[in-house]
């Protein structure tokens, strides 16, 4: 049985070495998306088209591997940078698999740039349905390459960001990259949306400035915008979030999330992951929106709604925090225990004594590992030409384990 060769054609397949020419020459099949199998409409070989979903292609591979024929794939590039190498490596084995690497579409971009690219975030949005990864990256990072989809082309990139607000970033688009009809521009936000780019097309985001809050753990009250009093404060936030335990993949639920400061925090913890902020209250979830923006917290997800209602559509969360939620019955708390995946964590913040013993008794009810912790902090306040302490309300702080 003939091994599969992998080839990436790089930007331009006509500076391809003969050696690799040779290869796909004597090739008996040749395997591709419709754009590089046009590349070769003379080859006389039988042609697979690449198309997702991939179990048919795959299938077929391996039904003319065992034949005996030659099977080339055609690929873009490195076949193991988003490609098709990493899939049919696991499915057919490295022992069966050779790979041939070209230069990339990111390489070629950046050396148009003239700017280096060890240090870019690199997202694909092939075959997504949201821009999840894109807004994770652009929270931490200075420039973000991205793979563009046909849903997902340059102009709605630009016009889903500034529809949040998003306006920090320029935005370098890199149309028909190798061809005659090679384009390169750099474009304001607000000017990409209203251009037509071709469907072959790469982009690279580049941060203008910084947001007009950087995020950080501990951020301090005022710095949030929040209705009077409704936020929780930056000690007892930092003392929840340490209960939570988030690690970066985490799915995370702030329900009655109010201004979000534990949302936006959170997300510095879970910075592969989502974070989603719920409320209720209009007025509260612009707020949440806004507070985005203004820290670059762009990984949080403000979810608009009744709970428990509008909690069915979310996607079921490793860790819970109720700052804002518990509600006068435990419908919340019990749709958020079953919801919670196995193994995962929810923490409470309450200050009722009445929320604690409802809670207590239910966690009890569950067989639930909990702790129990107050944490009563006071502020210095100036007075008389000298500092007093101040009480904020004491708050107890619930850590439950699912098994």
């Amino acid at each position: 049985m003939h091994k599969v060769h992998i080839i990436g054609l790089g930007v331009d397949h006509t500076e391809i070495g003969p050696g690799i020419s040779n290869r796909i020459a004597n090739a008996e099949v040749l395997v591709g998306g419709d754009r590089l199998l046009r590349l070769f409409p003379d080859h006389p070989a039988n042609r697979v088209s690449v198309k997702s979903p991939l179990e048919g292609v795959i299938q077929s591979v391996k039904k003319e591997m065992q034949a005996g024929r030659k099977v080339v794939v055609l690929a873009d590039g490195d076949p193991l940078f988003f490609g098709i190498g990493k899939r049919l490596i696991e499915e057919l084995g490295r022992e069966m698999v050779t790979l041939h690497p070209n230069v990339t579409t990111l390489q070629a971009a950046a050396a148009r740039m003239k700017t280096p690219w060890h240090n870019m975030k690199i997202v694909s949005l092939h075959g997504r349905e949201d821009l999840l990864p894109l807004l994770r990256a652009l929270a931490k990072s200075h420039i973000v390459a991205v793979y563009t989809d046909p849903d997902f082309h340059p102009a709605r990139l630009a016009g889903e960001l500034l529809a949040r607000g998003i306006d920090i970033f320029d935005m370098h688009v890199f149309e028909d990259l190798g061809m005659e009809s090679e384009k390169v521009g750099c474009f304001a936000l607000k000017d990409a949306a209203k251009t037509a780019f071709s469907r072959l097309n790469f982009v690279i985001f580049e941060r203008t400035g910084p947001p007009e809050i950087p995020l950080s753990l501990g951020l301090d009250d005022d710095l949030y915008r929040h209705q009077k009093g409704l936020i929780t404060k930056k000690e007892i936030r930092a003392v929840g979030l340490s209960a939570l335990s988030i690690g970066p993949d985490h799915t995370v639920w702030d329900l009655g999330a109010g201004c979000g400061s534990v949302a936006m925090e959170a997300s510095l913890l879970a910075h592969e992951g989502s974070v989603l902020a719920v409320e209720k209250n209009a007025d509260r979830v612009r707020l949440i929106r806004d507070n985005i923006r203004r820290t670059g917290a762009y990984g949080v997800q403000a979810i608009a709604g009744e709970m428990p209602q509008c909690l069915a559509s979310l996607p079921d969360p490793d860790r819970i925090f109720m700052g804002g939620g518990m509600g006068e019955d435990n419908r919340v708390l019990e749709v958020a225990a079953r919801r919670l995946k196995p193994g995962g964590r929810l923490v409470l913040h309450l200050v009722l004594m009445g929320s604690l013993s409802r809670a207590r008794d239910y966690l009890i009810s569950l067989k639930w590992p909990f702790t129990v912790t107050q944490v009563a902090v006071s502020r210095s306040r100036s007075i008389a030409g000298d500092q007093r302490l101040a009480a904020l309300n004491p708050v107890f702080i619930v850590a439950a384990d699912k098994k």
